[in-house]
């Protein structure tokens, strides 16, 4: 039966991203691609077009079904504690007990140029790594801002990133699209560097306004990681406002940790699959006002995973972080990663 509930939410993915494409019609441009005016990454629609894989499907499925099994044992233990023993997970899942510790991920940044403002500094790189940092641990100057009705569920996630390389490329290639040709040397590009046991970000100029997209858990080794254009990467150089504080590698991130949009890509009944974020049918953009209220509950604008500024998103959940490090655990889609 849970098997025939996971196929089900796949296809209503596959119906939401469709449905949630016709909303942000009057933001598309001429090519049918989102310009950068309002965040946009293309995540959503690169798992789809993945999900027509039958064997990534499959790797979904069971993905989901880990995930779901990890968060139900987190939520038996924060039972099992005896009161005042400890944080509760406010519906999404408490401190999960895994004895993983700070999970470290290395990463390897490829700046693929075809100009001197593509062709950004390591300082810029330095940055992003920075706030991938200072995001994912809450240590973020930013966090006091979560309202108080959030406040219990913003959470550190344990996870933390190392530069481990940096590749630079020159390319005559002003433009690179969403088809990957940007992760195989034969295309011009970079080959991914040891996906099992690092983190990738190939830097580019992907075009069309999109700001990033990643690959989610379970797809092909060789198109492994997250692609952001250098414009909206780290948070000095090149990066320019209002994606000018490293938060798109924020999201993407949380993507390629299997993290979903916080609206489900979908209206109401949508699910992102964390219970504590609540229900929302749209994407929040710019900075909104708290609160914002969509299907009869205040919006988590300032979550990672909406579409706000950078300036305006500054929190996981302790449902996100149960479900990222459901990958770390034996077995786990990214548990490689968890004996860096």
């Amino acid at each position: 039966m849970k098997k025939i509930l996971l196929s089900l939410s796949v296809a209503a993915i596959l119906a939401s991203c469709s449905s949630n494409d016709q909303e942000l019609e009057a933001n598309i441009n001429n090519d049918g691609v989102q310009t950068a005016e309002l965040r946009k990454c293309f995540a959503a629609e690169n798992y789809e077009k993945m999900l027509l894989d039958e064997d990534f499907r499959k790797n979904t499925e069971l993905i989901e079904e880990q995930a779901q099994e990890y968060i139900a044992e987190a939520l038996e233990k924060a039972r099992k504690k005896p009161r005042g023993g400890g944080d509760t997970d406010g519906g999404g899942g408490s401190d999960p007990g895994d004895n993983l510790g700070v999970v470290n991920i290395p990463v390897y940044v490829h700046v693929i140029y075809s100009n001197n403002q593509e062709n950004i500094s390591d300082a810029q790189v330095n940055s992003q790594i920075q706030v991938l940092n200072e995001d994912f641990r809450k240590t973020n100057s930013d966090a006091g801002q979560v309202p108080t009705q959030f406040a219990g569920a913003a959470a550190d996630s344990e996870v933390s990133f190392t530069l481990a390389g940096i590749t630079r490329t020159a390319s005559t290639r002003t433009s690179w699209g969403t088809n990957n040709a940007m992760k195989s040397s034969a295309n011009g590009g970079v080959d991914v560097v040891d996906p099992a046991n690092a983190l990738n970000i190939w830097v580019c100029n992907i075009g069309g306004g999109i700001l990033g997209y990643a690959q989610f858990p379970g797809g092909p080794a060789a198109t492994d990681g997250v692609v952001i254009s250098p414009q909206y990467f780290g948070n000095t150089g090149t990066a320019v406002a209002p994606f000018n504080e490293g938060r798109t590698g924020t999201h993407e991130v949380g993507h390629y940790l299997n993290l979903r949009h916080i609206w489900g890509d979908g209206r109401c009944r949508q699910d992102d699959f964390v219970s504590d974020t609540p229900s929302s049918d749209r994407a929040n953009y710019g900075c909104p006002t708290y609160p914002t209220s969509n299907c009869r509950s205040a919006d988590m604008t300032m979550n990672y995973m909406d579409y706000t500024n950078d300036a305006c998103m500054y929190m996981f959940t302790n449902g996100q972080k149960a479900r990222m490090r459901s990958l770390f655990t034996p077995g786990g889609a990214r548990a490689a990663l968890a004996g860096n």
